[in-house]
């Protein structure tokens, strides 16, 4: 597969890509693996929640919007990844039926200044529904090899493998109503090991690039080896959040009245912080940082939260700053 280069892209640029349908079961199918709220599995089930009807999984449409940008702006090619997201914004849910539509807005263009082979285009995504409506906006940044640089060499030798099987944890929480939730306090989420089937299930149906497709000509890039797709990491996340809220949620409706949780609007400062190679297993966590009750959703408030991901090793490899809906008050 053919890199993308930085000579690809100049400033001011807008590149629009072909549109997409999502169908039900492909926000069901994902919303079971990652993000098994009702809202996102079951017409029914979701008509007595927040949001009222089924939708995709935030997590989903930022995935197809990788895919599409994929797809359309980056010509089927691959970069040589991304830092990280600088703030992304959910405006309206993905419905089964909508065609999505991808556009890239270039806005500047720069040479590193310490690895002269490469370059750093800063984006602005824009997903719009096939009503022209904007469902979902993110800003990151492209690092991509300069045309006729020399491929930048592996970091250092990537040894990859087969991760341990992950068990379970039975530990469990209360959880507070936002109103009474202790600002500061930190919540482990358990472990996701990354297996190279799963790495490259998630990169061909989202991602695929050749580092996150590839085993062997993932070792020919700048990476070393097979690692997972930003975004793979991003839903992981979901999936581990989700696993040990439901058992706080019980644990919690055990013993009383157990607050609802709602959809996010968005999260700001996502880091990729280091690759995710096949054979790592993460650990993530999330700490509260603020709270405030909702103006606009009246027994509502909204939670702030950074989260963090750290490798077998201790290293952190992933962090971004959320926010979501969740019920104030009894």
């Amino acid at each position: 597969m053919s890199g993308l280069d930085f000579e690809d892209f100049s400033a001011g640029q807008v590149i629009v890509g072909a549109p997409m349908t999502v169908s039900r079961d492909d926000i069901v199918r994902f919303a079971r693996e990652f993000d098994p709220q009702p809202f996102h599995l079951d017409e029914a089930a979701a008509e007595k929640t927040f949001a009222g009807r089924l939708i995709a999984s935030g997590w989903h449409t930022a995935a197809l919007g990788m895919r599409l940008l994929h797809a359309g702006p980056m010509g089927g090619r691959s970069s040589l990844g991304s830092p990280g997201v600088t703030d992304l914004r959910w405006l309206k849910p993905v419905l089964p039926g909508d065609a999505l539509r991808v556009s890239l807005r270039v806005e500047e263009c720069r040479v590193s200044a310490s690895k002269p082979d490469r370059g750093f285009c800063r984006c602005a995504v824009r997903l719009e529904n096939g009503r022209a409506e904007a469902v979902m906006t993110q800003r990151f940044t492209l690092m991509l090899a300069r045309r006729g640089a020399e491929p930048p060499p592996p970091p250092r030798p990537v040894a990859t493998g087969i991760p341990d099987v992950v068990a379970e944890p039975d530990d469990a929480e209360a959880i507070p109503f936002l109103r009474d939730a202790v600002i500061g306090a930190t919540r482990d989420l358990g472990a996701y090991a990354f297996g190279a089937d799963a790495i490259t299930g998630f990169a061909r149906a989202y991602d695929p690039q050749v580092f996150h497709t590839d085993p062997e000509g993932a070792k020919h890039t700048h990476f070393g080896g097979l690692c997972a797709s930003g975004w793979h990491t991003a839903a992981a996340y979901m999936k581990r959040l989700l696993a040990t809220r439901a058992r706080d949620h019980a644990h919690t409706a055990a013993h009383g009245p157990a607050p609802e949780m709602g959809p996010s609007p968005g999260f700001r400062e996502m880091r990729w912080l280091a690759p995710v190679y096949a054979g790592d297993t993460l650990r993530y966590a999330t700490r509260l940082t603020d709270r405030r009750a909702s103006a606009s959703r009246p027994g509502w408030g909204l939670a702030f939260a950074d989260n963090t991901a750290v490798n077998q090793h201790g290293a952190q490899v992933f962090s971004f700053s959320s926010s979501v809906f969740w019920q104030w008050a009894p």
